[in-house]
């Protein structure tokens, strides 16, 4: 047997290369906010939406060069939603290391964004460019009389605990090639919303936390069965040889 080895098998299977970059931003879940059911309403942004049970959005974000025009690159506005009041939470971009490129993440409350004209008016234009193109224009039918009382709805208003995230993402490298310095292609991302157990350690490491201890459990059982009984055998051997060598 080999118990080194066997010891260091589990180390060795932590030595994987590191084939992604991952910038991140952590935050408070804020206090519950009031929000009118009447349009426009958040749904009519067509911003992603991140939750708790939806987490992960895997999409492609455009991406400039610094520029008098984006001195910040290229904007991305999500939603946050069903958030905790006080829980911690983190945000991960998680892209490729083999595209360059540099993200800033900033979570806004919502009374925030509104009351900042620089702000609205950014996520203004990105909801713009999210809206569906016109359909050509034409008469609908008129809907079909109806005997019953429009209903009522129960609630004008609801009360989420949410932020907005907005994301800069700026291309970060060089080439020779004009097109691509011009054109810098789109980055392929995972956007990830971790909220953390007991404000203490994010959701996805549990898993990694559980498996640490018990590779350190088996770790100190094999040191224990193995490594303790076999480095005994190498002492006893040497004391009774040493002996053995005093007596002639």
């Amino acid at each position: 047997m080999k118990p080194t080895l066997l010891s260091l098998t589990p180390l060795i299977s932590l030595l994987t290369p590191a084939l992604a970059n991952t910038e991140k931003t952590i935050f408070l879940g804020p206090e519950r906010v009031r929000v009118p059911l009447t349009h426009p309403t958040l749904t009519d942004l067509r911003l992603h939406t991140l939750t708790p049970a939806n987490s992960t959005l895997r999409t492609q974000l455009p991406a400039q060069f610094l520029s008098d025009e984006k001195p910040r690159g290229t904007e991305t506005w999500l939603i946050l939603d069903d958030l905790t009041p006080g829980q911690r939470y983190e945000v991960r971009v998680c892209w490729a290391a083999t595209q360059p490129t540099e993200f800033t993440l900033t979570t806004y409350p919502l009374p925030t964004v509104f009351d900042t004209p620089s702000l609205i008016t950014s996520l203004n234009s990105y909801s713009l460019s999210r809206q569906p193109p016109n359909p050509p224009s034409s008469s609908p039918p008129p809907p079909p009389p109806s005997s019953s009382p429009p209903s009522t709805p129960k609630s004008t208003s609801t009360t989420p605990s949410l932020l907005l995230l907005h994301i800069h993402t700026t291309a970060d490298f060089f080439t020779t090639d004009r097109h691509l310095m011009s054109n810098p292609p789109p980055v392929s991302v995972d956007i990830i919303l971790d909220p953390f157990i007991f404000n203490l350690l994010p959701r996805s490491l549990v898993g990694t936390v559980g498996y640490v201890v018990m590779t350190a459990v088996v770790a100190v059982l094999v040191a224990g069965k193995v490594v303790v009984p076999f480095l005994r055998g190498v002492v006893d051997g040497g004391v009774v040889g040493g002996e053995e060598k005093k007596r002639e």
